[in-house]
C-alpha cells in the first residue's frame, strides 16, 4: 500500500470453529468470516456435518470457509456442497489444476503460502493466478496453520492479489502487523484459543477484535484528508 491508498477497514477471520458458543460469540463481535478446518490431523479438525450445523447459525454477511489438506477434489466439492461453504482454503501441495477442479460452480479459492523465504509468495502468485487471495503463513513441516510468526519484512509492498496474515497473531500483535503489512485480512486460531484447541476464549475474541479497530481507527486518523 502506498501512502496515497485509502485505508481500508481490515476484514478479520477466527478460525478453527467446533462449538455453537464460540461461533455465535465470533458473529455477535463483527467477524467477517469464520473457518472450519477439514484435515483430519488437526486437533481442529471438525465432520462435515456437524459444520454444516454451524454454518446454519451464521448470517449471510459471514463467510463460511473450508480448510483443507491435499484432499481428493471429489471429496472437497462433496463437502463444500453438503456445509454451505463460501470459500475454499488449500493448505497442502495441490497444484493450480488441483484447486480449480476442487471447487464448486462459483466457489473461489484462497492458496495459503507457507513462508520460509521472501520469493515463496511471488513463486505462488505466479502458480495460482487465479486465486482470489493468498493467505500467509510460517513454514514447518506440517500443514495447516502454525501458530508462529514468520518475517514480514518478506511481505512486498506491491501486491497482485490480496493478503491475508495468518501465524502467531493475537491480541497483542495484531495491531503492528497491521501497521507494517496492511493486509486485506487477518486470520487467527491458536491467538484466541481457550482451555484447549477445540475451544475459543470470548475475552481474547473480543480483545483481538477491538484491537484490529483501534488500529484501523489510529490508522484513518492519520491518513491524508482525515479531520483533524
Amino acid at each position: 500500500m502506498n501512502s496515497d491508498s485509502p485505508v481500508l477497514r481490515t476484514r478479520i477471520k477466527f478460525c478453527g470453529f467446533v462449538r455453537e458458543t464460540d461461533v455465535d460469540d465470533a458473529v455477535a463481535l463483527g467477524v467477517d468470516a469464520v473457518g472450519f478446518v477439514f484435515y483430519p490431523r488437526s486437533p481442529r479438525a471438525i465432520d462435515p456435518q456437524h459444520a454444516a450445523a454451524l454454518r446454519r447459525r451464521l448470517p449471510s454477511y459471514v463467510s463460511a470457509v473450508g480448510l483443507f489438506v491435499n484432499e481428493e477434489p471429489a471429496i472437497v466439492r462433496q463437502v463444500g456442497a453438503a456445509v454451505g461453504l463460501d470459500v475454499i482454503q488449500f493448505h497442502g501441495d495441490e497444484t493450480a489444476a488441483q484447486c480449480r477442479e476442487s471447487l464448486m460452480p462459483g466457489c473461489p479459492y484462497w492458496r495459503a503460502v507457507r513462508m520460509r523465504s521472501p520469493n515463496d509468495l511471488l513463486e505462488s502468485t505466479l502458480r495460482f493466478d487465479d486465486a482470489e487471495a493468498f493467505l500467509l503463513d510460517a513454514f514447518s513441516d506440517a500443514f495447516g496453520g502454525t501458530g508462529t510468526r514468520f518475517d514480514w519484512s518478506w511481505i512486498p509492498t506491491a501486491r497482485k492479489a490480496p493478503l491475508i496474515l495468518s501465524g502467531g497473531l493475537d491480541e497483542h500483535s495484531v495491531a503492528q502487523a497491521i501497521r507494517q503489512v496492511s493486509p486485506t485480512m487477518v486470520d487467527v486460531s491458536s491467538g484466541i484459543q481457550g482451555s484447549d484447541a477445540r475451544c475459543k476464549d470470548s475475552d481474547r475474541m473480543a480483545r483481538f477484535v477491538a484491537a484490529v479497530l483501534a488500529e484501523d481507527a489510529r490508522r484513518l486518523s492519520e491518513s491524508p484528508g482525515s479531520a483533524s
